[in-house]
């Protein structure tokens, strides 16, 4: 007898217990027919989005320091690390650079601002202090400064993730130059607490849809749909131009590594998803870290450029900036020279560095901005206040996906990539994921190399790097060095 074949119903309820994707796409279309409908009890609803995001912050700090150590210490050099970063930062600069001109480009041409002939004085500029908090963005000196930790335990407790990344680059390096000989528990043991930071994250994910539906009812419950017909041309150029960024970086990822950036798209689409819901990246980092590395993007490639990305390239948020900053000019009757738009993609360039976690960073940055062009009211930036969260999907999709192709660009021209493993992952045939307790990411490439010349030995001795490179497991040097006597 033919196997029985399950019934509609049966069949999507499966999808819905087993499937992610199927889960926060329906939580995300419930949150937005009670949003519709019931406006005052959706705006209630922001809690359950909120405490999911706090629920994630709260493993972020340590994943990036044990994903950053191990891979320091797997890859085994130090000056390849630096590379790293330094190729990260060049990446970084060119895609903002490019989103920026972008931006600036599409706004000359539709000029989604011309015509509203806005008052600057009708415009209530109190409403941009009470959305910042009368917060500021930091000076150059002040973001360095921040960015150095003044405590192990605070850079962990403030969540601030360049601090963390400094000091998991320290503990790396150390463990480089004790060897393994000196030290042989902690490397097993960060990858351990590793092992059970994502299991942490395994079970936070599973609210997921709670956390989906209660920031979409809210967003609507708040703003409702009328929004988005008063400011229909300023958001479709927002979203078109991202559209054609997003292009952009499918033949940049096409023509650095050869991997499809559409085929990464659909085994990212569920966090993607959870992203568009709860507007926040940091919401899905962890998981992307994860399936960056299953995707063959090694240890410290992943744990260096994805967490200095969220702070450094915000190509969605250089995108909003440059197209927001002539919709304000040009609404309010202010024609932008040739100069002063170089000068607005100059000041931007800085401004949108230190924008990451501050509250209201985007008007903060739109208020610089036309302060330093002296033009522009900076009470104008209230014409965004009412679109400015509609415009979050927008920026978390860019920003995410632009941080993501940095991974893999700069894994690539490190030589820190497995291509091979990376295509089958994203075509589906290879969905393990590798034990990162027996084998390093790109142990199923081939012999070596990963490995810098000269790199059987290590700062901490001999057997030092032979217990930190890639592919040897951190406990294995003891039971190499006991046969020694018998054969002497």
């Amino acid at each position: 007898m033919p196997p029985s074949v399950p019934s509609l119903p049966r069949r999507v309820a499966r999808t819905l217990r087993t499937s992610l994707f199927a889960q926060v796409t329906c939580a995300l279309v419930l949150g937005i027919v009670v949003g519709k409908l019931w406006p005052d009890t959706a705006t209630a609803l922001q809690p359950l989005g909120d405490g999911f995001t706090r629920l994630i912050k709260t493993v972020i700090s340590p994943l990036v320091f044990c994903v950053v150590v191990v891979g320091i210490a797997k890859a085994g050099d130090l000056k390849a690390f630096g590379r790293i970063g330094v190729k990260a930062l060049v990446w970084f600069e060119i895609a903002s650079t490019a989103a920026l001109v972008i931006g600036l480009v599409a706004a000359n041409v539709v000029g989604p601002g011309r015509g509203m002939n806005v008052d600057p004085s009708s415009l209530n500029a109190a409403a941009v202090d009470e959305t910042t908090g009368g917060g500021h963005l930091p000076t150059t000196t002040e973001f360095v400064l921040n960015a150095l930790p003044q405590s192990f335990i605070g850079a962990f407790a403030e969540n601030e993730l360049l601090q963390v990344l400094i000091l998991a680059c320290l503990v790396g390096a150390a463990l480089l130059h004790l060897g393994h000989t000196k030290v042989p528990k902690i490397l097993p043991a960060i990858e351990q607490a590793q092992e059970i930071i994502f299991a942490v994250v395994g079970f936070i994910m599973r609210l997921a849809p709670i956390a989906v539906f209660g920031a979409m009812a809210h967003l609507v419950g708040n703003y409702g749909l009328g929004v988005m017909r008063t400011y229909a041309k300023l958001i479709v150029l927002c979203y078109v131009a991202a559209a054609l960024f997003i292009a952009l970086l499918a033949v940049a990822l096409k023509a650095v590594t050869g991997l499809s950036l559409w085929k990464f798209l659909r085994y990212i689409r569920e966090e993607m998803l959870l992203a568009l819901g709860t507007a926040s990246t940091e919401s899905v980092m962890p998981r992307v870290m994860q399936k960056l590395r299953r995707a063959g993007a090694r240890d410290d490639a992943v744990g260096l450029v994805l967490p200095t990305g969220y702070s450094f390239n915000l190509d969605g948020a250089s995108l909003y900036l440059s197209i927001g900053t002539l919709f304000i000019a040009q609404a309010v009757g202010v024609d932008l020279s040739l100069g002063q738009q170089v000068t607005v993609v100059l000041v931007l360039m800085l401004t949108s560095k230190g924008m990451a976690g501050i509250p209201g960073s985007a008007f903060l940055a739109l208020s610089a901005t036309a302060s330093s062009l002296g033009a522009i009211p900076a009470g104008a930036v209230a014409l965004l206040l009412g679109v400015d969260r509609i415009m979050d999907s927008m920026r978390v999709v860019t920003n995410l996906l632009g941080n993501c192709v940095a991974v893999f660009a700069v894994s690539r021209w490190e030589g820190a990539l497995d291509t091979a493993r990376a295509k089958r992952v994203l075509d589906g045939e290879d969905a393990s994921t590798p034990d990162d307790g027996e084998k390093g990411l790109g142990a199923d490439k081939e012999p070596g190399a990963d490995r810098e010349p000269g790199g059987e030995k290590g700062p901490g001795g001999e057997t030092g790097t032979e217990v930190l490179a890639p592919g040897i497991p951190a406990q294995k040097p003891k039971e190499l060095k006991e046969p020694a006597p018998e054969a002497g």
